[in-house]
């Protein structure tokens, strides 16, 4: 049973990319019985931009709380925060020390970060490093990622063969995997849908908020009377997403047709996510005041990743020579 893995950064409610790219597919994998899941919280590379301990901690409540509102089966998959698991941070270290520094001042992502966050720090630089003992851990050979994580994968797939040809064969290679139907959802300004970059639609937020974030879309400055092409129009690829046949078919023709703006568009794409995510949301609400439900899945989840991570560091140990204790201390010797 082949294994996939994939993981969401807690820094707050998973918005409508991370769902589309991410959550829904890793959903369908998850609760099929095709492939053991691996699905994670990444709240260590939060820790790049969230510095606050009570939001990092609700942050993670509310990754959780959307997985399970939009049908996780967390008995079917092995789901856990990224910090219950250090031999993730562990194996990071032994990873750095056999990747060249000049390849990570190439990634995409540290130098497009550069431009529009104030402080960079060593951990943003990093990022690849981490991410990579996050897929090599467990040994898993499908990484479910969007377009944006391809360069990422890229990097875990080279440091996996640099070690394997160095040290002996102990690292599964990965593959990416990615819907190509989704491979990019942008933001309500046209550009990437990014929470830092503050153009996201959460789904789960309050209608008034959800609302003002639809009404927030970008458009052009066609009047009310012009006809519209809705290929080229941010709300109607929205639209598209969840309508049905009929309705995209119907939104194509006001468009086309005249008299139809894009306010009237938008507040079809309210409602339209009102009613398709009315049962998600009412769930969402539930799962985010159960704590303690909350807790006993990632401590559950914990306790099954770290008995495979386990497994994987001492392979790893042993093959770079650095001593396993296979006893425990009696009497105050090591035995």
């Amino acid at each position: 049973m082949s294994r996939i893995l994939t993981g969401i950064q807690s820094t707050g409610i998973p918005h409508l990319g991370n769902l589309l790219s991410v959550i829904f597919p890793a959903i369908q994998l998850a609760n099929s019985s095709d492939y053991t899941s691996f699905l994670f919280i990444a709240d260590l590379h939060s820790l790049t931009v969230v510095k606050n301990a009570e939001l990092l901690k609700e942050y993670t409540y509310q990754v959780l709380a959307t997985w399970l509102a939009c049908g996780l089966d967390a008995d079917r998959a092995i789901f856990y925060r990224q910090s219950d698991v250090p031999q993730t941070t562990e194996l990071s270290w032994y990873l750095s020390c056999f990747y060249p520094y000049h390849r990570l001042k190439l990634a995409h992502s540290f130098k497009e970060k550069k431009n529009y966050i104030k402080e960079i720090n060593t951990g943003l630089f990093t990022y690849p490093m981490l991410m990579a003992a996050d897929i090599l851990l467990y040994d898993a050979e499908k990484i479910l990622v969007g377009k944006d994580q391809l360069q990422h994968m890229e990097i875990t797939r080279d440091i996996a063969k640099r070690f394997n040809s160095k040290i002996g064969e102990v690292f599964v290679v990965p593959e990416p995997m990615i819907n190509k139907n989704m491979m990019y959802i942008p933001g309500i300004d046209g550009n990437k849908m990014s929470k830092s970059k503050g153009n996201i639609i959460n789904l789960f937020a309050k209608e008034k908020e959800l609302y003002q974030q639809i009404m927030n879309i970008r458009t052009n400055n066609l009047s009310l009377e012009e006809s519209k092409n809705p290929e080229t129009d941010l709300i109607y690829t929205f639209y598209k997403f969840f309508a049905s046949e009929y309705q995209i078919i119907e939104m194509e023709k006001n468009y086309l047709s005249g008299g139809y703006g894009y306010r009237n568009a938008k507040q079809a794409l309210y409602e339209l996510l009102l009613h398709r995510f009315k049962h998600e949301r009412e769930k969402f609400n539930e799962f985010i005041q159960k704590k303690v439900l909350l807790n006993k899945i990632l401590s559950l989840g914990a306790e099954r990743a770290s008995q495979i991570a386990t497994i994987t560091l001492q392979r790893v140990r042993k093959a770079l020579g650095i001593s396993i204790l296979e006893n425990s201390w009696r009497d105050g010797r090591v035995v």
